[in-house]
């Protein structure tokens, strides 16, 4: 790979530095002090370049260290008397002869033999140049060295590792795009943000394949591979290590973090301390548990890549033999055995692999839980191993692997445990992975008619409860739900089911108060199954905080499951993780944020080249068309809308409402005002008939904001039925604003602001101002304005028909201003009178009568003069 890769710049240390390499005052010059390949002499170095003078580098190396004034010798010549008092003369002649300023750059100063030390120290002393000297961290340097800032002659800069805002800063300019969130964490946390280290990460990432594009996000995918050229670097650290620290390092390599104990069994106590004294290793205490761990992760790939395939199953084989004899204590210690002697020269244990693979799945772990299962399959594992597979499967997308695995087995044969394993498996498959909801139905029915028992029939009602939850079945779904949380003893299946169906349920139809008894329910189930389940769960308690304004329960909340899924590593919970916290991101009227989390979370949950018809990912569509347009993107606004109608369907059909709501956003982004609002409306309707009225009164709402005036009686019947403060305030703006009340939508403004619902309260604010000036208050009407462009600001410039109103208020009708705008985002007259279903006349007629008021020209002065006011 050849990627220039460009410098970020650390402007306090530069400035820092050149003020001290130009200044007749105080201290002559900088000492850099930092780890190797954290950038010191790169930044040295620029430093230097942008100074008038002349510039002297040298640099102290292991060779030279021997030979006195060593890096100096080939300024003083090879006739020079052996006399030190005369070479240091003839250097400092060669130096400063001519006259002038002079700047001596000096890297690796640790290296320095004992004359040039001195020499350099005499100059510092004598100020007779600046000095930049860089000296590695940790490395025996020599008296005169460390006198020069002990003693104050120079100023001693510490040049800490990158930020990850930095090293993301770096990644993306040199891969030419936006760096998912989880692989920015993983990079940093693997490079320890030294910029050496960063570059040679990328470099062998891109290499290997295993950072890769995908859907314009840049995205790391497996272990993180290294350069040759870093791992030769780096080899020099272990080069020489005694056999016995070696073994720690490989044992270390294979299986980290490890128990301390185990490790000292293995490769001796000596051993051990030997390699934390030398910096290698550290251990962690944890209570009575003591691990340890490499002291820099890229060290583990250099040892990796020195053992060979064959020792490296042997070192395996007597990691596996050495926990063996320790007992298992949770599911972390056999997910680590059966990984370990899955790649060892032991024989793995099927039900180990079995076990294994469930804990995997359980803590979100789905690509290793497919591993251990799919090994347990290959070894005749049975109908327990080919039904975590299928789990492992459906989660990632690959709904016809899974098909496949379970398809192996008769349900006839099975047992009734077996029976509901395998239909539950099935009906999750089909109905989220594959978007199959009438298959799904069948086998649903084919189940339900096969079980007695009562603790299998719970479980199966409470898939069909999760089921019709998302086919928008509400008061059928939100019924069985509770029915299986009533059960005495609910099974975690059932209970995970239950708690799914019923807070999707209760949020959407406004008892969102209700869903906080469900949420400590919930946590405890989703630890039991499939650790994923808990994101697609979470929709529902996370909606239920938002639609009644409790923005901040809902962002601690969601940031709880981002944690989770970031200290897990997992990019599947992470991608999830981040539509969770959209979902409060597009309420505060945090855009950018919602398109930047929203971008990177479909392209992590992005199945093969085409997409995915995972209905967990569905969500995001509506969200990220709202973002994507109130931000004036009406394109990628566009193109989202169409890839969810391409995705739609029974499975999803309980977020049929909110995507009418984010396509009646994307038409008010296009400026059909007209079509935006038959779209909310027509969202209204829809969420009306199936029960949704927390969202039948957002898409109310929305309509109003828009300027429909014949909402208020609807949304006060809605304001007594539905939770929160949200639908009272909406159902009060609505009033005023049919009534024309401009100090009304003032207050109700000031409201939403309190709540945090930013864009809510801006174009409240927005028709207040308009109400202002219809009643010729013209001082209150620009206060109003200016506190709607205020609140729109803080909403990443967003804009909306109603900001943009109260912002530039013009002299045209409803109807001159709707024609406007969509000749201002380039709509033809033909596709402007096809939209609004009028003649092309029509369209001319009031293109001409706007252009007049506005004295503007023709079509193209009237698009130019709508888009300088946007």
């Amino acid at each position: 790979m050849n990627r220039p890769w460009p410098l970020i710049q650390r402007q306090l240390e530069f400035e820092t530095l050149k003020s001290a390499l130009t200044s007749d005052t105080g201290a002559c010059g900088v000492v850099l002090t930092g780890d190797a390949g954290v950038g010191k002499t790169t930044l040295a170095r620029v430093a230097t370049q942008s100074l008038p003078g002349d510039v002297r580098w040298v640099a102290g190396t292991e060779s030279a260290r021997s030979i006195p004034l060593g890096v100096f010798a080939h300024l003083v010549g090879s006739s020079t008397s052996r006399d030190p008092v005369a070479f240091l003369s003839a250097a400092r002649e060669a130096l400063l002869g001519a006259g002038g300023p002079v700047v001596i750059g000096v890297d690796d100063a640790h290296l320095l033999d004992q004359l040039s030390a001195t020499f350099l120290h005499q100059l510092a002393i004598d100020r007779a140049a600046h000095i930049v000297a860089t000296v590695r961290s940790g490395e025996s340097t020599p008296d005169a060295v460390t006198s020069l800032w002990k003693d104050g002659h120079l100023m001693r800069l510490e040049l800490s590792p990158f930020t990850r805002d930095q090293s993301v800063t770096l990644i993306e300019s040199v891969l030419g795009g936006p760096l998912e969130g989880l692989s920015a964490k993983l990079m940093w946390e693997a490079s320890g943000g030294n910029a050496l280290f960063l570059h040679h990460l990328v470099e062998g990432a891109l290499e290997a394949g295993t950072l890769r594009e995908r859907r314009g996000v840049w995205q790391l995918r497996g272990r993180a591979a290294i350069t040759p050229e870093l791992a030769s670097l780096l080899e020099d650290r272990i080069e020489h290590l005694p056999a016995d620290v070696m073994r720690v390092l490989e044992l270390l390599t294979f299986c980290e973090p490890l128990a301390l104990d185990t490790l000292s069994d293995l490769a001796g106590e000596e051993a051990v301390e030997d390699a934390e004294q030398r910096g290698l290793i550290q251990i962690v205490e944890d209570g009575p548990k003591a691990e340890v761990r490499y002291n820099h992760p890229m060290f583990s790939e250099v040892v990796r890549r020195r053992v060979g395939r064959a020792a490296a199953r042997r070192l395996r084989g007597n990691l596996v033999e050495a926990l063996r004899t320790h007992p298992i204590t949770g599911p972390g210690d056999r997910i680590r055995l059966a990984e370990l002697a899955l790649d060892s020269d032991q024989t793995p244990d099927v039900d180990l692999l079995v076990t294994a693979a469930k804990d995997a799945i359980a803590f979100a772990n789905v690509p290793l839980g497919e591993r251990l299962a799919k090994a347990a399959v290959d070894r005749d594992g049975g109908f327990r191993a080919a039904n975590l597979l299928a789990r492992s499967q459906l989660w990632q997308g690959h709904a016809a692997d899974a098909e496949a695995a379970l398809n192996r087995f008769d349900p006839d044969t099975l047992d009734e445990s077996q029976l509901v394993r395998w239909g539950v498996t099935r009906i999750a498959n089909l109905f989220w992975s594959a978007g199959d909801a009438e298959t799904a139905e069948a086998v649903l029915e084919e189940v339900r008619q096969r079980v007695q028992n009562p603790a299998a029939v719970a479980v199966v009602r409470g898939i069909g409860a999760t089921c019709a939850v998302a086919e928008n079945r509400l008061s059928e779904g939100l019924a069985e739900a509770e029915a299986v949380l009533a059960e005495p003893n609910p099974t975690p299946w059932s209970e995970e089911m239950g708690t799914f169906a019923a807070s999707m349920a209760l949020a959407v139809v406004g008892r969102g108060s209700e869903v906080a008894a469900l949420t400590a329910r919930a946590d405890a189930a989703m630890t039991k199954v499939d650790g994923l389940t808990r994101y697609p769960a979470a929709i529902g308690p996370i909606l239920a905080l938002t639609l009644t304004g409790q923005f901040d329960a809902a962002a601690r909340r969601a940031q709880t499951y981002l944690d989770h899924a970031a200290t897990t590593g997992q990019y599947l919970g992470w991608g999830q993780a981040n539509i969770l916290y959209a979902i409060v991101d597009v309420a505060r009227g945090r855009f950018a944020e919602t398109v930047r989390r929203l971008e990177q979370a479909m392209a992590a949950l992005t199945v093969g080249d085409t997409g995915s018809a995972i209905g967990w990912v569905f969500p995001a569509y509506p969200i990220l068309a709202q973002a994507y347009s109130v931000l004036g993107r009406t394109a990628d606004a566009k193109s989202v809308v169409a890839a969810a109608e391409g995705r739609y369907g029974r499975h999803v059909a309980v977020f049929g409402p909110m995507f009418e709501i984010g396509k009646a956003w994307e038409a008010a982004g296009q400026g059909e005002t007209s079509r935006a609002i038959a779209t909310a409306c027509g969202a209204a309707d829809a969420a009306r008939e199936s029960g949704q009225f927390a969202i039948e009164a957002l898409a109310l709402h929305l309509a109003t904001r828009l300027g429909d005036a014949s909402t208020a009686p609807r949304l006060a019947e809605l304001a007594e039925r539905c939770d929160g403060p949200m639908v009272r305030l909406a159902a009060a703006q609505a009033a005023a604003f049919a009534d024309g009340d401009g100090s009304e939508l003032a207050r109700i403004a000031r409201e939403f602001e309190e709540i945090g619902a930013l864009l809510d309260a801006a174009d409240a604010s927005a028709q207040s101002a308009v109400a202002y000036s219809t009643a010729d208050r013209r001082r209150e009407a620009l206060d109003a304005a200016a506190t709607a462009n205020a609140l729109a600001e803080r909403c990443d410039h967003a804009s909306t028909p109603a900001v943009l109103e109260a912002a530039r208020p013009l002299p045209l009708t409803s109807r001159e201003r709707e024609v406007a705008s969509m000749v201002a985002v380039g709509l033809s007259n033909r596709e402007i009178a096809d939209r609004l279903v009028v003649s092309v006349r029509t369209v001319e007629g009031h293109i001409y009568r706007a252009c007049t008021k506005l004295d503007v020209a023709d079509r193209g002065e009237l698009a130019e003069s709508l888009r300088d006011r946007h």
